[in-house]
């Protein structure tokens, strides 16, 4: 259906040439962008031709939101008391035997909840990386509700194999046997993977981190990726270098740093993206900028659990490609990307450089980056080709006052995280006016509060 977005206050199209149009206008088919330019530039034949027609005076329009790292089951989790003030080791230890409870329900209702939350705050493709499989749940729950919301969704396929009793940090009832895990990987991507473009739903194969996993699944998890061929483009997904104390872990059980042992196991490449990346060296930065090794960087969470501050602007400089994840909301605990795209800046700038990080390139961070980190060429920009993922937010708001006069996109940033406006997602509108169309909010907040709190009295 051609539809028609103009009299924009700016689009931001984050193009080869970063246009940011004034009284603009979008002009797309079914789940494509055929034409963006100013209002006044249209040609006529379009006007003419579109069944719907959209005056966004007044908001600002970006390319929709890639949100790189998430764990959507965290949702049901979120500000647990014993876990509000620890380490990441000590809060996964705190959190891990709750999880052993987990049902399919409470996947596909976690996975609702997090998405729509994703989707209100500009979020149009996500990936999670969801590793812990008990009570019979899998992937294909997620795939599921993935579907009823309309998200673009890359499900991870996480695991842990290496339990206490082998050295490793998740107790041993929540980790899986490889064989088991490397076949349903393979019978996920052979199921589920679309490698085409404006694909709704990708496979990634994730096993879970140094500490949970062997050596072995590492290897065989990237062989089994790569053994599907270029023409599939299946990713790979993992922890990598987030706290000191892993850093410690892989020193003494593997006898490597966490990013010499990701390229010991195989794990660097255009195909690879690894979560956090908060301590690297200039030595471990060159190496991924060299391999076009893959980082989504999670400010709110390397804040959380004090982790420390990764070296985004020394990376960006170096080419690595960044993009941001709002990470698991257990350890956020928000799944808000706006608020994670202001976070982005102002955390580079805390160690006393403030051009560290712009809200132009932390906005980057959000469509660009994220897409090239998750291998995608179809999204991040306004553009023709492009997939119709489009998201809008109004700055008829009293945050916005004085910084839209000066400068709206900087405002968006530097001023304060707000919902969406309206957002289409392959070319189908999903919110409008700052409301989900496609899902009884109330009721699912309500069955999702209902579910945390069964999962806590199981646990």
């Amino acid at each position: 259906m051609p539809t028609l977005i103009e009299h924009a206050e700016m689009v931001v199209t984050m193009d080869a040439d970063r246009r940011e149009i004034r009284d603009g206008a979008i002009y797309f088919v079914d789940n494509a962008i055929v034409w963006v330019g100013a209002t006044a530039d249209l040609p006529p034949h379009l006007r003419d031709t579109a069944d719907t027609i959209i005056n966004a005076h007044g908001k600002i329009i970006l390319p929709g939101f890639v949100n790189t790292h998430h764990h959507f089951y965290q949702t049901l989790t979120r500000a647990i008391p014993a876990a509000q003030d620890a380490v990441l080791f000590d809060w996964l230890k705190t959190l891990y035997p709750i999880w052993a409870e987990l049902t399919p329900d409470d996947i596909f209702v976690s996975t609702q909840l997090a998405l729509t939350e994703l989707l209100l705050s500009g979020c149009t493709t996500s990936s999670d990386h969801h590793y812990l499989w008990p009570n019979g749940s899998r992937l294909d729950d997620q795939f599921a509700a993935a579907e009823t919301i309309g998200s673009r969704f890359h499900g991870a396929r996480g695991s842990m194999s290496l339990g206490e009793s082998d050295g490793g940090l998740p107790p041993d009832r929540v980790v899986e046997q490889e064989p088991a895990i490397l076949r349903d990987s393979q019978r996920l991507v052979e199921a589920y993977h679309d490698p085409g473009r404006y694909a709704m739903r990708r496979v990634v194969i994730a096993p879970c981190s140094p500490f949970s996993v062997t050596q072995n699944l590492m290897r065989e998890s990237a062989r089994l990726a790569r053994s599907f061929g270029d023409e599939m483009n299946v990713h790979l997904h993992t922890h990598l270098a987030e706290t000191q104390d892993e850093e410690a872990f892989c020193m003494a059980q593997f006898g490597y740093r966490p990013s010499d042992y990701a390229q010991h196991v195989e794990w660097v490449g255009d195909d690879v993206w690894h979560a956090h990346c908060v301590h690297l060296s200039e030595a471990d930065i060159s190496l991924f900028a060299h391999t076009c090794t893959g980082v989504a960087h999670c400010p709110t969470s390397n804040m959380r659990l004090a982790s420390g501050i990764a070296p985004v602007k020394n990376m960006v400089a170096a080419g690595v490609p960044v993009g941001l994840g709002v990470d698991g909301s257990a350890s956020n605990d928000s799944s808000h990307m706006m608020n994670e795209v202001r976070q982005a800046m102002l955390l580079q700038r805390v160690l006393g450089d403030p051009a560290a990080m712009t809200a132009r390139g932390a906005l980057e961070l959000a469509t660009l980056g994220g897409a090239r980190v998750l291998g995608r060429d179809d999204i991040g920009v306004l553009a023709a080709g492009y997939a119709a993922d489009i998201i809008a937010f109004d700055l008829n708001q009293i945050g916005f006052a004085g910084g839209r006069v000066h400068d709206p996109v900087a405002a968006l940033v530097f001023c304060h995280a707000v919902d969406v406006d309206f957002v289409f997602v392959n070319g189908k509108q999903l919110v409008e006016n700052g409301r989900p169309l496609h899902i009884d909010l109330p009721m699912l907040i309500e069955r999702h509060n209902t579910a945390a709190q069964l999962l806590l009295q199981r646990a």
